[in-house]
């Protein structure tokens, strides 16, 4: 469809090893339109970074076809800021990977920066910033290139409970705010509720889609989404799907 931007089309992947084969995700079939923020709950070890793998391009499917409509950012568990370089030029990295370190688009990724609290920092080295600025920092990296598609791997896993409901009210607020589409993969039911347009559960290994779902929240807000009385609703609703 034309406003679609990524497409799984009855993909399988298998992984051979030496000690034979592993089908870590079977038959996965489904579409993000533009502009959506689209989560996948799983079960530890189901398959859900193979799929972000497959999105990203990083691996071809054993079969079926995954279609991407435009460039992709990828965002890792940790930060992964490298600690000798300040805060810009961690930012600046991607745009030097890609030789696009021009002067309009590092202007681009400092004015970003500057919007979403770091402009003070960007001479500053990873270690002086708390986790959360560093994840923001991190987010901001992604985005220097302008990616039409954000691949979020559980980009909240290593935060301590506190600075993560901070840092997820950050993320969302940077990524609706600039209009990107964003695929977050995590097994953090509450998470996955408080973010997302749309929430397709997986089953156990190999992956596939049991379940699809669209939140009934007037606010995009993930800590006004938690303070929701249909909040809970969606928790037992998740929780049974994933555990049944």
């Amino acid at each position: 469809m034309k406003n679609e931007i990524l497409r799984f089309s009855d993909v399988t992947y298998i992984y051979h090893t030496k000690r034979g084969e592993t089908t870590a995700a079977e038959g996965l079939s489904f579409a993000v339109q533009r502009g959506e923020f689209v989560a996948f709950i799983g079960p530890s070890g189901c398959g859900k970074t193979t799929l972000l793998s497959l999105a990203a391009g990083l691996i071809s499917p054993t079969f079926g076809v995954v279609t991407r409509s435009g460039s992709c950012g990828y965002m890792l568990q940790k930060d992964e800021l490298f600690p000798w370089r300040t805060v810009a030029k961690n930012i600046f990295l991607p745009l030097e990977i890609k030789r696009q370190n021009t002067p309009e688009n590092r202007a681009r990724a400092e004015k970003l920066a500057e919007k979403y609290g770091l402009g003070e920092f960007m001479q500053s080295y990873p270690a002086q910033l708390s986790g959360g600025m560093r994840q923001r920092a991190a987010l901001i990296r992604t985005l220097a290139t302008d990616p039409d598609l954000l691949l979020l791997d559980e980009p909240f896993s290593a935060l301590d409970y506190q600075t993560r409901l901070n840092v997820t009210e950050d993320v969302a607020s940077i990524i609706r705010g600039e209009g990107k589409t964003a695929v977050l993969i995590t097994h953090d039911i509450s998470e996955a509720i408080s973010l997302a347009d749309r929430i397709l559960v997986l089953t156990k290994r190999p992956a596939r889609v049991s379940a699809e779902h669209t939140p009934d929240f007037r606010d995009t807000e993930p800590l006004k989404r938690r303070n929701d009385a249909n909040f809970s609703r969606w928790f037992e609703t998740l929780w049974k799907e994933l555990n049944g």
